[in-house]
């Protein structure tokens, strides 16, 4: 019996552990008797019978309504298939009538078709010209009814017709104006319209604030977008600039000299390839940079030299108006050596100031050699730069032939931006050296006369005396 109730015991601990859930939910109270826990489990048990039957009907009358709607699409898609066929043929038959209508078309046409075809080829040509062309950056959308006459497929109306010779003397007439309007120039104006100087079509000229040289071209990277006005990435030199600002600032009726494009534009987009001064330079390599910094060195030393040399003989020349000797230039140490021996014999004297000038000598010269060293290396390094330049050109063409010539610019710029610069930096060195050598050589007679006078002086005060 107590094994029993025990076993009971158990069973009732399981099944309230495994039906807490619902007593929770329940909130019923604790059994207290094993009838009452017997009594509860069958009433869950038949709850859950209730609820699988429940659950399995739906199931049931799902799995019917989704077989229903199967078989519903099944029927669309065969009425669609038969519809598509349907269609297909028709789309065939239509293709047969239109081969057939067009054959007609062509013959009822007669030679009215190839006239019409002409001009359809006309009109697409021409239209590609006047979409080209400056004159639609000021009218813009005017090749639009010739693009579309082109690709039209029916035959073109007399309006059609006509926009063809009005569009033709409208730009003859447009070719011969010189006009100012108002257009969006890409790279100008900050995105907004500013004022534009078109001449013929030839030239764009945007004013913002001063001239800028535009060209109606369409974008590289996305040339759906069609025709606008872009500014020249690089502007061309300082001449052809003052000529259209003198051009954008003229008053109506007024006859200037401005520039023309012949190329339409062509020659202009050429300054873009241009070298400037430093992408020049930079052409020379670092035989160029060692020239630069020669000239830069040795220009700076000559010119203090020759400011040094300028200012010692204007200390000579005033010393040469006092009598009181100074030891601040070569004339007054000179002075000053005579004073100490003047008293000796004429010899002595001689000898002294021989002495004296000798000291002063080098300080003028000091200096001349290096730059005539100088101006003789630079020209040897741009003759060094030269022949390193034909070396890579020829290693150059060597390696890849003389198929495209650009690929021995690079070579050739070398060599003949280095001669250049050599030949730059030797010229301005020799003016400076010639300068100072002339400065130095004028000194030195200056003390050499000074000299020979002050002996003369001596002997002659030491004769009458």
């Amino acid at each position: 019996m107590k094994t029993l109730i025990k076993t009971l015991a158990a069973v009732s601990i399981g099944a309230s552990m495994l039906c807490a859930p619902a007593f929770a939910q329940a909130d019923r109270e604790p059994v207290t008797s094993i009838q009452q826990l017997l009594d509860r489990v069958r009433a869950e048990s038949r709850d859950a019978a209730a609820e699988n039957q429940r659950r399995l009907q739906e199931f049931r009358a799902e799995r019917d309504r989704q077989t229903a709607l199967l078989a519903q699409a099944r029927s669309q898609l065969a009425s669609l298939e038969a519809e598509g066929d349907r269609i297909a043929a028709e789309f065939e038959a239509n293709t047969v009538l239109i081969a057939e209508l067009d054959a007609q078309l062509r013959e009822e046409q007669g030679a009215f078709g190839e006239l019409f075809g002409g001009a359809r080829q006309y009109a697409g040509e021409f239209g590609a010209i006047l979409e080209a062309s400056l004159i639609s950056a000021q009218h813009p959308g005017r090749a639009e009814p010739l693009l579309e006459l082109a690709t039209s497929r029916t035959l073109p109306e007399r309006q059609q017709l006509d926009q063809l010779w009005q569009n033709m003397i409208d730009e003859m007439n447009a070719q011969a104006e010189v006009v100012t309007f108002q257009r969006r120039v890409t790279g100008a104006g900050d995105g907004q319209p500013v004022a534009v100087t078109r001449v013929g079509p030839f030239l764009a000229i945007a004013n913002d604030g001063g001239p800028v040289y535009s060209q109606w071209t369409t974008d590289e990277d996305n040339p759906a977008a069609g025709y606008s006005l872009v500014a020249l990435e690089r502007q061309p030199p300082g001449s052809l600039l003052s000529s259209a600002r003198t051009l954008i600032n003229a008053e109506p009726g007024e006859i200037v000299a401005g520039p023309v494009d012949p190329s339409r534009g062509g020659l202009l987009r050429i300054y873009k390839d241009v070298p400037n001064l430093q992408e020049r330079f930079d052409q020379g390599g670092i035989v160029a940079i060692f020239i630069a910094a020669l000239l830069i060195i040795s220009a700076t030393f000559g010119i203090i030299r020759l400011l040094m040399l300028l200012m010692t003989t204007s200390a000579i020349n005033a010393q040469k108006r006092r009598s009181t000797a100074s030891k601040g230039n070569p004339l007054g140490r000179i002075m000053m050596a005579y004073e100490e021996v003047k008293d000796r014999s004429i010899e002595t004297i001689e000898l002294k100031i021989d002495e004296a000038i000798l000291r002063e000598t080098p300080k003028l010269e000091f200096g001349l050699n290096f730059l005539k060293l100088a101006a003789g290396v630079a020209p040897l390094l741009g003759l060094l730069g030269t022949v390193t330049g034909m070396i890579r050109t020829f290693t150059q063409i060597t390696l890849f032939g003389t198929g495209d010539p650009r690929i021995m610019a690079g070579g050739i710029s070398e060599a003949l931006v280095t001669t250049v610069s050599g030949l730059i930096a030797a010229i301005p060195l020799l003016f400076i050296h010639s300068f100072a050598a002339s400065f130095a050589r004028g000194a030195q007679q200056t003390l050499e006369e000074q000299a020979a006078g002050i002996i003369a002086r001596h002997a002659e005060e030491k004769s009458a005396g």
